[in-house]
């Protein structure tokens, strides 16, 4: 199976180990990777600060990017909901119609096209410690993603999974939330991280990198020696 790759421009530019240790996984579970190095952005930034114009000369530059028929995998569920639903938005009717369709059947968040399209839940991962795992806002209500992480979570080695407190609340990232809102990102934050400390976990794990930044800004900021760490990165520890 050839399966293309898309990089959120923030994955890119703040965490590329993690789209690296996505190609690893999927190269090892036996597919055969394209990347174009043209790709950017999906749009989503600019459409969630009210700049549809520019989102939609975004988005369409990133639907000419993907005009074929093979899965499209992705390392974050912000992204791949953005595609699946605000791009009806912005290009139902338009010429781009039947091409964005194709699109939003092709792709798949990283732990859904893991445990549901390839059907591998073991990929031989070893970490040790304890661990929480924080749903991000868009996997949980825009997919219904829950279980297949901890799925793969509960196959690594040496990894002992904890749930925390409210794991379904918000941290505060939100996109331009976080800027427009700071003292409310903030304390949101701050209750995630009080939350994931509780269960004494030495890992804070997601899907979702946007939440891992900011909630990585606070551990640095107080000094907390607890660690973020993607998905796909704890899936890649511990094996050549």
């Amino acid at each position: 199976m050839i399966v293309d790759l898309f990089i959120p421009c923030y994955i890119d530019q703040f965490y590329p180990e993690t789209a690296l240790n996505m190609i690893k996984i999927l190269e090892k579970v036996g597919c055969a990777v394209n990347y174009n190095p043209e790709q950017t952005c999906c749009g989503q930034p600019a459409f969630n600060m009210g700049f549809w114009d520019e989102a939609k000369e975004v988005g369409d530059k990133f639907i000419r990017e993907f005009q074929n028929d093979r899965y499209i995998v992705c390392p974050s569920t912000s992204c791949v909901g953005f595609v699946k639903n605000q791009y009806n938005e912005m290009f139902h009717n338009s010429v781009l119609h039947n091409e964005y369709k194709q699109i939003q059947k092709n792709m798949f968040e990283f732990s859904d096209f893991l445990v549901n399209v390839l059907k591998i839940t073991n990929i031989g991962a070893t970490l040790n410690g304890v661990a929480t795992y924080h749903d991000s806002c868009t996997a949980l209500r825009t997919f219904g993603i829950k279980n297949e992480p901890r799925i793969l979570l509960e196959k690594v080695r040496g990894l002992e999974l904890k749930e925390m407190k409210q794991s379904e609340a918000c941290c505060g990232f939100g996109g331009g939330f976080s800027v427009k809102m700071e003292p409310i990102a903030a304390s949101l934050g701050h209750q995630k991280i009080e939350d994931a400390e509780s269960t004494g976990a030495d890992y804070i794990i997601s899907t979702d990198a946007s939440c891992l930044l900011h909630l990585e800004s606070i551990l640095k900021k107080n000094a907390k020696p607890m660690k973020i760490m993607h998905l796909a990165d704890v899936l890649a520890s511990g094996w050549d």
